[in-house]
């Protein structure tokens, strides 16, 4: 309408890439293909009940040559002729237009039953229109009758013949797809050990690979790993996308304004222009919304009891950081969830075997098996003891928790406060065959609550001889260090195993062999310690070889 196409400028007014926007990567991720009538995953599990439009890379269809697609159409009428062969009547049919391969078995009177789907693109792939579950549910609120199980054990062998008539090269990715499948999971490789974070790489049962959370850490698991993944499924798919496109504006030849031609021209561009701009705002719009969105639903979830809800975030603006503030606010809840669900178990086991103890020894001195004599009442009284110190050790670190753990700071010599616990602990440990010692200077002045500082320290003491043999040696020692002072108790047991270090102040936590229920212990002395220290503004650590004994430091400001 406008003539010949005028001479183009040297440089583009704009250029658009379409490898570079966002959603490629989760538009077509690593896919795992099983058998027929499981789950299919994709990112997240989805059921598949009907032939797709599209092929994403790793899909049975992608990247298939003409010969591949004759071997999987082969392999279509293998599946039919076996599934016929069991009773299952079957079909392979070819319609008009797009080309279909359909296998139909196990037909009922709903219309339900398999299908085995071949587009035209080659896509093969496995739906169960009706799930066929190994047992049929009965009515709510009727007993199972006879036609409830005798349509379980129909479903069930129609379940069991497709899955043993479905050749596995059925669902097998092409070659083109498996390089693809390898070159993201070499790049994803690369950007997860740059980043130092830890991943697994299986192998799933259709050949491909995946880069998965290692087992145990998916509530700690980092964003930036699935940053790294979405980038190598984007440069991996980089060489499939259409090459970047280049607007020009306006040309090198003269141009009037005021002509007809120019004038058409000129609201010819702008009217391109204003659609450019609204597309962009639509695409921006919509990039905005999104995480919104899925903030939103994450938030939703979270209120409907589902702690495991994150949502992905990328980039590094304002709603990134709120994404990043809300899974770590999910993961914190998720973590205290955990926490107090095991702190009830862990509460309910230790006070059940003193409780039984003491109802023991009762139901039989009423039966008369057992005398009412003072060996029975001190047995009691020891079971009664152990309650009162676990509903002690309880108290303490419910208050620690709640930030109400009353402290009295003065001006204090650590020196005596040592060897007040040694004095007190001396005889258990002669008891028990242990030396228990002092070396300590004459002063050592620092402000700690008295009181609290006797009861962490005498802890560790207690723990020391516990597990140190007889003809051991438990040490006290207190030394000056930078602004403060260490506290440590040393013994020559049996020591612990690295594995347990990184979780002897958790609570209710034994060792399996250093520690362990017939060695006496709430299981809450190390995790009330390490309260106290931490209340008088230090830290706890400890280090171990088997065989060679513990020690345990405790470093306490001279201020605080």
């Amino acid at each position: 309408m406008l003539g010949a196409a005028p001479e183009l400028p040297s440089v583009p007014a704009a250029t658009i890439d379409a490898s570079n926007q966002a959603g490629l990567a989760s538009a077509v991720p690593l896919m795992s293909y099983k058998a027929v009538g499981r789950t299919v995953s994709v990112g997240s599990a989805v059921q598949f009940t009907s032939a797709r439009a599209w092929a994403p890379i790793g899909d049975p269809s992608w990247g298939l040559t003409d010969k591949e697609r004759e071997e999987r159409a082969k392999l279509a009428q293998q599946a039919a002729d076996c599934l016929d062969a069991r009773g299952f009547p079957a079909y392979v049919a070819t319609s008009d237009g797009t080309t279909t391969v359909t296998i139909q078995a196990g037909q009922t009177d709903d219309g339900t039953g398999l299908e085995i789907v071949q587009p035209a693109n080659g896509y093969l792939m496995a739906g169960v229109e009706a799930q066929l579950a190994d047992s049929v549910p009965p009515t709510a609120g009727k007993p199972i009758t006879k036609a409830d199980k005798e349509r379980a054990e129909e479903a069930t062998a129609r379940s069991k013949a497709a899955a043993a008539c479905t050749p596995k090269g059925l669902y097998a990715p092409s070659a083109k797809a498996k390089l693809v499948n390898d070159d993201e999971v070499r790049r994803a490789k690369e950007c997860l050990d740059a980043a130092r974070i830890k991943f697994t790489l299986t192998r799933t049962e259709d050949g491909l690979q995946q880069v998965t959370v290692p087992k145990g850490t998916e509530a700690t698991t980092p964003a930036q790993f699935f940053e790294c993944a979405q980038q190598a499924s984007s440069q991996a798919l980089a060489p499939y996308v259409a090459p970047p496109a280049q607007l020009f504006l306006g040309s090198k030849s003269t141009f009037n304004l005021f002509s007809a031609e120019g004038m058409l021209r000129t609201a010819a561009t702008a009217l391109g222009v204003m659609l450019i701009a609204a597309l962009v705002m639509l695409l921006t719009g919509r990039r905005l919304v999104r995480p919104i969105v899925a903030l939103t639903g994450a938030a939703q979830r979270m209120r409907n009891g589902d702690h495991a809800a994150r949502v992905p975030v990328t980039g590094k603006d304002e709603v990134a950081r709120l994404g990043h503030a809300f899974n770590a606010m999910a993961e914190s809840i998720q973590r205290a969830d955990f926490q107090r669900k095991a702190m009830v178990s862990d509460v309910a086991h230790e006070l059940r075997t003193p409780l039984a103890n003491i109802k023991g020894y009762l139901v039989a001195s009423e039966d008369g098996v057992v005398p009412l004599d003072a060996e029975l009442v001190t047995s009691l009284l020891e079971e009664t003891g152990l309650l009162e110190h676990l509903v002690a050790d309880l108290q303490d670190l419910a208050l620690a928790d709640a930030g109400m753990l009353r402290m009295h700071p003065a001006e204090r010599n650590l020196t005596e406060i040592a060897q007040q616990v040694v004095l007190a602990h001396r005889p258990a440990a002669e008891a028990a065959g242990v030396t228990l010692t002092a070396d300590v200077p004459a002063q050592a002045m620092a402000a700690v609550d008295n009181a609290r500082m006797r009861q962490a320290l005498g802890n560790l003491v207690a723990n020391a001889i516990r597990f140190t043999p007889t003809g051991g040696t438990v040490v006290v020692g207190v030394r000056p260090v930078d602004d403060g002072y260490n506290l440590t108790v040393t013994d020559n047991g049996a020591g612990i195993a690295e594995e347990h270090l990184p979780h002897l102040f958790d609570r209710f936590y034994r060792a399996e062999q250093s520690r362990s229920r017939t060695t006496g212990g709430s299981g809450l002395g190390l995790a009330i310690t390490k309260h106290l220290i931490e209340a008088h503004q230090g830290t706890i650590t400890v280090t171990s070889r088997l065989n060679s004994g513990s020690v345990f430091t405790a470093w306490i400001p001279r201020k605080h």
